[in-house]
């Protein structure tokens, strides 16, 4: 009788893909979501959780991203400086000053908390415009399928 193996890839076994985001007339938290699974190699059928499987993901139109109901002017964006008190800044005022900081910080949040999210999440590419320095990688542009992206 022969023993069934469970495939464990390596990793240099992998070949990591480009792909491009258009965040225009996106749910924030949606959208968040979908580029955490692809950084972390969800999408992929040979995902190892201790190995970086995940691919590239370049985001444009960072200004142009949006949330549900009124959680643009309610929630906050809090971080302390080090000096008594916090610092508080409403999420449209930081899509204004920041459009970048949103989409990282809500991706950042919903990876794993581990020393392996930190390379996952050198290869997140967010750019406030149409306009990105990537095109030699031949990024393919991801679709929304339903609910959420397809690879």
């Amino acid at each position: 009788m022969v023993a069934q193996r469970s495939y464990v890839a390596q990793q240099g076994e992998i070949e990591k893909s480009w792909y491009i985001v258009d965040a225009s007339d996106e749910v924030l938290g949606r959208l968040a979501s979908d580029i955490a699974m692809i950084l972390m190699g969800k999408h992929r059928p040979e995902y190892t959780p201790h190995v970086d499987c995940g691919d590239y993901v370049v985001v444009i139109n960072a200004d142009k991203v949006g949330m549900t109901g009124r959680k643009m002017d309610v929630r906050h964006f809090t971080w302390y400086t080090g000096h008594p008190g916090l610092r508080l800044e409403s999420y449209s005022d930081r899509l204004a000053r920041k459009p970048e900081d949103l989409i990282f910080h809500a991706v950042r949040r919903m990876m794993p908390k581990n020393k392996l999210a930190r390379h996952m999440m050198q290869k997140l590419k967010i750019y406030a415009g149409a306009e990105h320095p990537h095109t030699a990688q031949m990024p393919q542009t991801l679709q929304r399928t339903g609910k959420k992206y397809n690879a």
